[in-house]
C-alpha cells in the first residue's frame, strides 16, 4: 500500500497540466503487480474521459488545486500587460510555450494566450503553433470559468476585450 499523503478530496477540482479541468470522483485502491496502489479517479468534463491517476504520481504529473478567485483575475490581468518580444523563430517559440504549457500554472498558461495571440496578429501561426493557442485558450477558459464561477463565454469574452485593449 503506498504511503503517499492525499493532496485532493471527493469533490474537488483540479487541473491536470495540457488536460484541462477535472473533479475527484473517487479514490479507489487497486492492485497492481502485487501491490495494493491508490488512486485519484478524475473525470475531465472537457474530453468527456474518466482517468485514474495514482496518488504518489499526482503531484508528478502537475496535477494541482484549482486557482483561486484572485489568481484567476491575475492571469487575467497579465493578458492585458506588456510583454517582452517572443522569438521569430516558431520552432524555438513552440518549445518555450510546450514547456510552459506542461508547467501548467494558470499564469503560463495566460502568458502563452497573450504572447501567441499578439504573435498570430503580425503573421499567421503555424499549425502546430495555431494547435498549441488553441489548447491554452482552452485551458485558460476552463479554469478561470471554474474559479470565477462564470460561464465559459462570459470568460472567453473577458479574455479577449483584455488582449484587444493592448
Amino acid at each position: 500500500m503506498s504511503n503517499a499523503a492525499l493532496c485532493f478530496q471527493v469533490d474537488q477540482k483540479v487541473v491536470y497540466p495540457s488536460q484541462g479541468v477535472g473533479i475527484i470522483l473517487s479514490i479507489e485502491e487497486k492492485e497492481f503487480r502485487n501491490e495494493k496502489i491508490l488512486y485519484y479517479v478524475i473525470y475531465l468534463e472537457v474530453s468527456d474521459m474518466t482517468i485514474m491517476v495514482p496518488v504518489d504520481k499526482a503531484e508528478g504529473l502537475g496535477i494541482r488545486a484549482i486557482v483561486t478567485e484572485e489568481e484567476a483575475l491575475q492571469a487575467l490581468t497579465l493578458i492585458g500587460e506588456d510583454y517582452d518580444p517572443i522569438p521569430s523563430d516558431w520552432k524555438l517559440r513552440y518549445q518555450m510555450n510546450l514547456d510552459l504549457l506542461k508547467k501548467g500554472s494558470v499564469m503560463d498558461i495566460a502568458a502563452i494566450v497573450r504572447s501567441l495571440y499578439h504573435r498570430s496578429k503580425v503573421k499567421e501561426l503555424p499549425i502546430l503553433e495555431r494547435k498549441l493557442y488553441d489548447s491554452a485558450l482552452k485551458l485558460l477558459e476552463d479554469e478561470v470559468s471554474f474559479s470565477l464561477k462564470k460561464n465559459k463565454d462570459e470568460v472567453e469574452t473577458m479574455i479577449f476585450n483584455r488582449l484587444e485593449s493592448k
